[in-house]
């Protein structure tokens, strides 16, 4: 075979081989954009109007610690319709039965969230204005970053809001926890392989989350690395919706955080 053969034979393999990386990429995102339609019109849980995240935990007497929540669903509690079932209850639980921390006694959880479904790390400036209203909360957990990885925003831009906000309370003298972005991975109301991309960008999205949080004094519980292997392998963490925890995914989050809460709990005691 001349050396002209084998160069027009290479030469056509070349162009079946960009013509077949770009057919595959051309179908690779009809499939993603047809599950991101998919997933968009999906019927999902919806906040419960009765689930007031506004109550006491914990026997009276000594002085409360006051624990409020920011962010997204995941701070109201959308997947459950209890109370008690939600991160937010469950910790308050686990705080007022001195669980956590060693040496920790029973004590009063004044439990309050200023949560909104659906919000973004730019929303967070209004959260925390409305946070600081009234008496001062003690601890403040932010769970937020879904809405941002999902509508991917730039990880850096939506972190730099995050930072914002831990700054505003830890100056108001508020102890705070961030649970970055959960494991998107692990939901099954996204189809692979749009799961597996959501998965990757939720990643990049809790990293830059990790660092704009430490720079700001707050404390970082990495929710996708903690949690994630749990989700992946229990449907029965999810809820019917395949997206919102169920009563057991926020079991499994309370106590991914506990130790953290309870630590700036503790701390917040002593000043």
């Amino acid at each position: 075979m001349t050396g002209s053969a084998l160069g027009t034979i290479a030469a056509r393999l070349g162009r079946a081989t960009i013509m077949t990386l770009l057919a595959g990429a051309v179908g690779g995102t009809a499939v993603l954009a047809g599950e991101a339609v998919l997933a968009g019109t999906r019927r999902y849980a919806q906040p419960d109007p009765r689930l007031a995240l506004r109550c006491s935990v914990g026997p009276t007497g000594a002085p409360p610690l006051r624990l409020v929540l920011l962010g997204d669903s995941a701070a109201l509690g959308v997947g459950v319709d209890r109370v008690e079932d939600t991160v937010g209850g469950q910790l308050a639980r686990l705080l007022a039965e001195g669980s956590g921390r060693a040496g920790a006694g029973r004590r009063l959880v004044q439990l309050s969230s200023v949560g909104v479904v659906g919000s973004r790390s730019t929303d967070l400036a209004t959260q925390v204005a409305r946070a600081l209203l009234g008496p001062k909360p003690d601890v403040a957990v932010i769970l937020v970053g879904a809405a941002d990885a999902a509508g991917l925003r730039r990880p850096v831009e939506s972190a730099g809001y995050l930072h914002a906000a831990v700054r505003r309370l830890r100056i108001a003298r508020v102890e705070v926890v961030v649970g970055t972005c959960p494991d998107l991975g692990a939901v099954r109301a996204i189809a692979p392989p749009l799961r597996q991309l959501a998965g990757w960008f939720g990643r990049r999205t809790a990293a830059a989350q990790a660092d704009a949080v430490r720079a700001g004094g707050g404390t970082v519980v990495d929710l996708a690395a903690v949690a994630g292997p749990v989700f992946r392998a229990d449907a029965g963490t999810l809820c019917h919706d395949g997206y919102h925890p169920s009563a057991d995914g926020y079991r499994v989050w309370a106590h991914a955080l506990l130790p953290a809460v309870a630590e700036a709990a503790a701390v917040a005691s002593r000043s």
